[in-house]
């Protein structure tokens, strides 16, 4: 199951797991290698409180694990970390290093991905070097202690207008809401609890697949 969405040039996977920061390095490992094996090639690894010990040694045990998958692996918020561990990339949010900063430390092949709330945001990463731009939260959400304002699934039209960089949209997403945030325009969805709180994960991932199928042929 390879299924990609072409936005400025980049194939992007059409969905984006992110890790849960509560569950063991070796759980969080079982599971990355799961959602390998149902093919999705990207995953997130956040973890916002731990330390840099903690991260590093998480992002290693996930990377030992990927690559030979050939799965993407970007870590949240720390380009450092990102850059001498060799991971795919790194994701940036607002309070975080500007985007160019991060290009400096993460070097092409790696991507540099960047959260957006509002349309100002959105303009801006996308006068950016970063390859991708995530957008949300599109639906109230449990993952973050003090989340941004829902912008809804409206949000998303409006930012595909906007930019040609591919399109993550984030925030409460679940796998009988993906049909319509893709059709909206998202190229990937990222995803939590959705995917980490279910017993069979590899069949909500097939779920969403057929969502971004069913998106893609209307």
């Amino acid at each position: 199951m390879r299924q990609y969405a072409c936005a400025r040039g980049i194939l992007f996977p059409f969905l984006y797991p992110i890790t849960d920061s509560s569950i063991p390095t070796d759980q969080i490992v079982r599971f990355a290698e799961r959602l390998a094996t149902a093919g999705v090639q990207l995953i997130q690894i956040r973890l916002k409180t731990a330390s840099s010990t903690a991260v590093y040694a998480q992002t290693h045990a996930l990377l030992a694990a990927l690559v030979p998958r050939g799965v993407r692996l970007i870590v949240n918020d720390r380009p450092d970390i990102a850059a001498i561990s060799g991971a795919g990339g790194v994701h940036i949010g607002q309070e975080d290093l500007p985007a160019e900063a991060a290009r400096q430390i993460c070097r092409p092949p790696q991507w540099v991905g960047v959260s957006t709330h509002n349309l100002d945001q959105l303009r801006e990463a996308d006068r950016t070097s970063a390859d991708y731009i995530a957008v949300g939260p599109i639906f109230p959400t449990g993952t973050k202690g003090n989340p941004d304002p829902v912008v809804g699934v409206e949000f998303v039209a409006a930012a595909r207008r906007l930019t040609r960089k591919p399109l993550v949209a984030i925030g409460g997403i679940t796998a009988e809401r993906a049909e319509a945030v893709y059709r909206a325009g998202a190229d990937s969805l990222a995803v939590v609890s959705d995917l980490t709180q279910v017993a069979d994960p590899a069949a909500r991932v097939r779920q969403y697949a057929a969502a971004f199928e069913r998106a893609r042929a209307r």
